[in-house]
């Protein structure tokens, strides 16, 4: 399994424009497309999600957890470690977030046009 990459996601996302919100917070549809391809660990997540303090991160984790859309897994040996993997339910939200970040590329302009005008 490849490495995240810390530019896996543009600055500006999450953005406001996006009106389009998955789980209970802004970061869950990030976290959910970084656990698509396997299992990763804390410390890989915070890589491509630099921009989330560790608690926030953390919180969001747990949300998800309690969600049903990932799985928490602690394994005590050799060394204590956490693994988060997407469940079946999570693995379902991949097709509604990608169509949804597809439409607000196609509709970023029109959306930032729209939030300017009405400021």
């Amino acid at each position: 399994m490849e490495p995240l990459r810390a530019d896996m996601f543009d600055e500006i996302c999450p953005s406001t424009l996006n009106p389009f919100r998955f789980g209970r917070d802004k970061w869950a549809a990030l976290v959910i497309a970084c656990l698509e391809d396997g299992p990763r660990r804390f410390s890989e997540l915070r890589v491509p999600l630099h921009r989330v303090t560790p608690k926030v991160l953390t919180q969001s984790l747990r949300h998800l957890e309690q969600d049903g859309l990932i799985s928490r897994t602690e394994y005590a040996v050799p060394v204590r470690r956490v693994v988060y993997e997407l469940t079946p339910l999570g693995h379902s939200m991949l097709g509604p977030i990608r169509t949804a970040c597809h439409w607000t590329a196609t509709h970023w302009d029109e959306l930032l046009d729209a939030r300017e005008s009405s400021v």
